[in-house]
């Protein structure tokens, strides 16, 4: 059966956008209001784009997928590790911080040389951040980097 990984993944990607989605309903409205896109709206858009993306596996999968072998296979291994590292560190060291070491140590194991890897790493977590502290009104975590 061809594809079949990826209807599998896709039913799973699909199961866990509806339980986010449902679970984010669930947050209570913020105190002066519902915001035009603020924590009850970001977490939906997200689940609504989980749910295409899984659809899109679902219908048109791969048919020839193969699990990666031997050094991909480690490489997306040490990517699931930065990311479960990003997530632990968000909140103590801040989001500034943690982005720019996740995404610089991303693009770094993906080719790029470390020096433009960290400061691209540095630059999309600083807009980011801006972005969404002060152009969306959605708090990030300053962790470290919060002044008093």
């Amino acid at each position: 059966m061809t594809g079949l990984g990826d209807r599998l993944l896709g039913l799973g990607l699909m199961v866990l956008a509806v339980a986010y989605g449902w679970v984010a309903q669930q947050w209570p409205e913020p105190f002066g209001g519902a915001e035009t896109v603020g924590p009850e709206t970001f977490p939906t858009i997200l689940a609504v784009v989980l749910v295409a993306g899984s659809i899109y596996l679902m219908v048109k999968p791969d048919p020839d997928a193969q699990w990666p072998l031997g050094r991909s296979a480690v490489e997306l291994v040490v990517s699931l590790v930065v990311l479960v590292v990003y997530a632990m560190l968000l909140e103590p060291l801040g989001f500034v911080i943690s982005t720019t070491l996740a995404v610089g140590t991303l693009s770094w194991r993906m080719g790029a040389p470390a020096r433009n890897a960290f400061l691209t790493g540095l630059i999309s977590a600083v807009v980011v951040f801006v972005l969404f502290n002060y152009g969306l009104a959605l708090s990030l975590p300053a962790g470290i980097l919060e002044v008093n």
